[in-house]
């Protein structure tokens, strides 16, 4: 099977870049410049450079997008009363990208079924690229139509929930929510379902997409019951600033954690607004938010230092 178009360049750099390499350790090998000693040092170096450059573009490109880690986090809410819960978050799959394909996603969903969590939430942008539905090929329409009947697999007692994203918003807002509910999921934008769990109940809200809809906590809480152990859902992470007091938990994606993360540099691009709530735990104003790094990739097709992931989190209650 072919590489990925996007990923051709990666490839011509990765085979020219080693070809480049080996010619240059030879012509060293060979005693380049023998009647300059100082040149072969300054060469070898400049061949060091170009070997790490080299090989940091092939984990990028190549390597760290096929990843999977599962990061395993323990949040304690002082608003949480229940029981303990473990949520699966899977955010930003990106179907069609480079590195993502449909039998990526049954891989994944595997994977989840094998943690056994009590709950999966799907935090948005199911789909890669920014054409709507009507200018994709068959092929793409029927890989992101087999991608979310994927999601029919998923097996967790207290069931799937999930948001809309930028990404699907742009492909097909009302294709993506037939696909994900005709896969057993139950899709929140602005509104909110009941969990029943024993002896009571808690709610999952879910609100609308920051960039293509209007987010609203008001209408997604409208009518669940006062009180309640409440989880709130969201693609994007940057609402969590006007989220009101009582939710346990935010969830998010969006930010891909970056994308690239530099040693002693940090993450030189970011989509989103508020650069604290860019990636992993966020905790403002006594509320708690983790954000998502999802799986797939956006722009250039590269991940470094920031690897896919699904993270299952333990939500318990604080100590009373």
């Amino acid at each position: 099977m072919l590489p990925h178009p996007q990923l051709w360049p990666a490839w011509i750099g990765a085979i020219g870049g080693f070809a480049i390499i080996a010619w240059l350790s030879w012509r060293l090998w060979r005693g380049w410049d023998k009647h300059a000693p100082r040149r072969p040092w300054i060469a070898l170096g400049a061949l060091a450079l170009f070997e790490a450059v080299y090989w940091a573009n092939v984990y990028a490109w190549l390597i760290e997008p096929s990843l999977l880690v599962v990061r395993r986090v323990e949040i304690v809410s002082e608003h949480w009363r229940g029981p303990p819960i473990t949520i699966a978050a899977l955010g930003d799959v990106h179907v069609g990208g480079p590195h993502v394909d449909v039998a990526r996603v049954q891989r994944i969903v595997r994977r989840i079924n094998a943690l056994k969590p009590d709950l999966v939430v799907l935090l948005g942008d199911y789909v890669n690229g920014h054409a709507p539905r009507l200018e994709r090929s068959n092929r793409e329409q029927r890989d992101i139509a087999g991608a979310m009947a994927s999601f029919a697999a998923l097996d967790a007692p207290l069931g799937v929930v999930a948001v809309i994203g930028n990404h699907d918003f742009w492909y097909d807002r009302n294709a993506i929510v037939e696909a994900l509910e005709g896969a057993g999921v139950a899709v929140l934008w602005n509104r909110h379902v009941e969990i029943g769990r024993g002896e009571g109940t808690f709610v999952v809200a879910g609100i609308a997409d920051a960039w293509t809809g209007e987010p609203n906590f008001a209408a997604s809480l409208d009518g669940a019951p006062p009180n309640a152990d409440t989880i709130m859902i969201s693609h994007n992470p940057d609402p969590f600033a006007g989220m009101p007091p009582g939710p346990a938990l935010m969830l998010a994606a969006h930010s891909h954690c970056g994308q690239v993360t530099i040693p002693l540099i940090g993450r030189p691009v970011s989509v989103v607004r508020n650069r604290s709530y860019e990636c992993h735990l966020v905790e403002e104003n006594g509320r708690t938010m983790y954000v998502t790094g999802g799986i797939g990739t956006s722009g250039l097709p590269v991940r470094f230092l920031a690897p896919p992931e699904i993270v299952l989190i333990t939500l318990r209650a604080a100590p009373r």
